[in-house]
């Protein structure tokens, strides 16, 4: 094992120790931030709380191209877990524990790649990635210091491959009014609040598979799922009322907009409510005509940076809100989606390594290119 996947797990273990689990979105700026503080010698460091359980952490030193983000927030533990989870255990070839994966084994590598090079590096630390109420990225992207990188990079887990596009999600409630009534007589298809939810609901399902040709960066087709249709009150009674909630993963090169039109006409009849609760863009995000432009933008950086380009990936990360700030920005970091949310959530020690020393790599590069010397005459 070497020095710099040591470091890395020294500062797992204290990161892991730190409860972040979201919710509850109790989250200060005291915690897990006064390790970090202690961490970053030479840097300037910003912390912001924006409430909820929603904080940053921004930390500089130099004049870096590029700013590196992770979130430090958590799934809630599950019963299964064998052990605490806020206690990391390290096994021949793996780091156990929560939020291991997901993902502060790569802001422990951050940290030691901070104190192994004094090379310009920039960090943007983040609390509220798992919540349904976001703040952190949004509030930096207000800040001038944030038109001040050409690029971002975002750590997921995604076996320590840069992850170019990935799907958007959307999240959208809608409730169908009926009329309460006897069931035993003829009903018009706009009596029953429920019987217009399984009709849109039928509908909706072949509006998807009819999207199966639709192709962007590896990815193919419309993810939909209904997650809950709830209405009515017994098997004699019309259904006065009826609540549908369901979400869709569209490819960068699928208009949202249009698609939540396309689902809202479904059905024949108008919903009595049709409102999103959730939205993030796809990645690249923005203009969708220039989406595979700017996919290969983010292509050209990874491979000037050396990392290797994995698939596009149909979960959803926060490079998308950068990108939609019209920063180029892809995802990359240690781990497997697989183990993400898992009981005894682990990382594996050779894509920690291979992430540590390619960080190291790149910040000890950006020393050198703002280096005198490296603008020094050959003569």
């Amino acid at each position: 094992m070497n020095s710099l996947l040591e470091a890395t797990l020294t500062h797992l273990r204290a990161l892991v120790g730190h409860d972040t689990r979201n919710p509850p979105r109790a989250i200060g700026t005291g915690g897990i931030f006064d390790y970090l503080r202690a961490q970053l010698p030479g840097f300037e460091v910003t912390v912001t709380d924006y409430g909820a359980g929603a904080v940053t952490l921004y930390a500089v030193r130099g004049k870096p191209k590029h700013l590196f983000n992770v979130h430090l927030d958590t799934v809630p533990d599950s019963p299964h877990w064998s052990a605490s989870p806020f206690e990391l255990r390290v096994s021949a070839d793996r780091a156990i524990g929560l939020g291991a994966c997901d993902i502060k084994g790569a802001a422990a590598a951050l940290l030691a790649v901070a104190n192994a090079s004094d090379g310009p590096m920039a960090l943007l630390l983040s609390t509220d990635e798992e919540a349904n109420d976001a703040r952190c990225i949004a509030g930096f992207l207000r800040e001038p210091v944030a038109a001040g990188y050409e690029a971002v990079i975002v750590a997921e887990p995604t076996r320590g491959e840069a992850v170019l596009a990935h799907r958007g999600i959307h999240s959208v409630l809608m409730r169908f009014a009926g009329h309460a009534g006897h069931a035993s007589g003829e009903q018009k298809l706009g009596d029953s609040a429920l019987h217009q939810a399984v009709r849109w609901g039928d509908a909706a399902l072949d509006f998807v598979a009819a999207q199966a040709h639709h192709r962007f960066g590896g990815l193919t087709g419309l993810r939909f799922n209904i997650g809950r249709i709830e209405g009515g009150i017994k098997a004699n009674m019309i259904a006065p009322s009826a609540e549908v909630r369901f979400g869709f993963r569209p490819l960068p090169s699928m208009d949202p907009a249009q698609l939540l039109a396309a689902l809202r006409g479904l059905g024949g009849v108008e919903p009595a409510e049709f409102s999103e609760t959730f939205r993030g863009d796809s990645l690249p995000a923005g203009d969708i005509a220039n989406a595979e432009a700017r996919r290969l933008a983010a292509r050209d950086l990874a491979d000037e940076l050396g990392i290797p380009v994995g698939n596009a990936v149909d979960f959803w990360t926060e490079a998308a809100l950068f990108s939609a700030a019209g920063r180029t920005a892809f995802v990359y970091g240690p781990g497997d989606i697989a183990q993400a949310h898992t009981a005894d959530e682990w990382v594996a020690l050779d894509q920690l390594q291979q992430y540590v020393e390619t960080i190291h790599r790149i910040v000890e590069q950006g020393s050198l290119e703002r280096s005198p010397l490296a603008t020094r005459g050959q003569g």
